[in-house]
């Protein structure tokens, strides 16, 4: 999955532009900078009304996070305070920026630095903005629970535990600089004012042997059987028919699959002197379903299995 966004500092460019460019999501920052870089309340709200979703980060100096433990929990109290009156719940995480390329001999301090974070904010809620160097260290070490990687220092790497991704910076949205960001989890640390995304579902019970669906199709023209079941248990549906025994014409089948990406459609053919027709699905993690419509005059019997 991707979902598009961006981030900007000082510059404006109002929700209704960044909706036309496609932005579903703004990374804004916090900060001690006084001269209008920091989300307001009042951007907050336009933004969330216009059902934009929000990220904040923590920048004060590039490599702020050098300075330890003692410097990690000054910023987080003070990222707090400001994400608090800005309308943030408080279950959502904040990004601290180590916006230089670090070094391996210098994670030991930016760990310090989130250690300071997460005494102040909990580990659940610490995040971090690097190169893909600070933040695989980050993560190997159970420093930060969400990660937002630029490109950056990164050499075309990504580490996959990060939920965002910064991938292309100098780009201008209503006269206004902005970077393009990405987020390839569901769950990025977005919000809006008052309002955290809902949690995923549980995942559904593993499916016995017994209870793998099957069936037969129904009969007639035009004819359409549903088959539900759930989400992410099966990865394909298979077809056999009896026309050779009626002395019909194959049966010809429009097998439409949803998924997270919507709908897919595939059109088939089912003859009894050939292999089962399978339709396999694109993206058998989030299926959660199927229709089977008859393209024939419906009189083949056909039946189906999915697994």
């Amino acid at each position: 999955m991707s979902i598009f966004g961006v981030d900007y500092a000082w510059g404006r460019p109002g929700p209704s532009a960044l909706k036309r460019a496609g932005a579903k999501f703004v990374c804004r920052y916090l900060s001690h900078d006084a001269s209008g870089k920091n989300l307001t309340r009042s951007e907050a709200d336009e933004l969330s009304r216009a059902g934009l979703w929000l990220v904040v980060v923590w920048e004060s100096t590039a490599s702020r996070a050098l300075a330890g433990r003692a410097a990690g929990i000054a910023d987080a109290t003070d990222a707090a305070k400001q994400a608090r009156a800005c309308g943030m719940p408080a279950d959502r995480p904040i990004f601290f920026a180590v916006d230089f390329d670090a070094t391996s001999g210098q994670q030991a301090a930016i760990n310090a630095y989130l250690d300071g974070a997460a005494a102040v904010l909990g580990r659940a809620r610490v995040g971090l903005y690097a190169g893909y160097g600070p933040i695989k260290r980050a993560f190997d070490a159970g420093k930060i629970r969400w990660g937002w990687q630029t490109y950056a220092w990164s050499g075309g790497r990504w580490d996959k535990r990060a939920q965002l991704q910064q991938y292309s910076n100098d780009h201008v949205v209503n006269g206004v600089g902005v970077d393009y960001d990405r987020a390839v989890h569901d769950d990025y640390g977005q919000w809006r004012v008052g309002v955290s995304p809902a949690p995923p579902p549980p995942p559904p019970p593993p499916m016995e042997e017994d209870d793998m669906p099957y069936g037969q199709l129904n009969n007639g023209a035009n004819a359409v059987t549903p088959v539900s079941f759930p989400r992410g248990t099966l990865k394909a549906i298979g077809f056999v028919c009896d026309n050779g025994l009626q002395d019909l014409p194959p049966a010809q089948l429009r097998v439409a699959v949803h998924d997270a990406h919507g709908w897919s459609i595939t059109q088939v053919t089912v003859d009894s002197t050939k292999p089962k027709t399978i339709v396999y699905f694109k993206d058998p993690t989030s299926t959660d379903g199927l229709s089977v419509q008859r393209s024939d005059d419906g009189q083949v019997n056909v039946a189906w299995d999915a697994s």
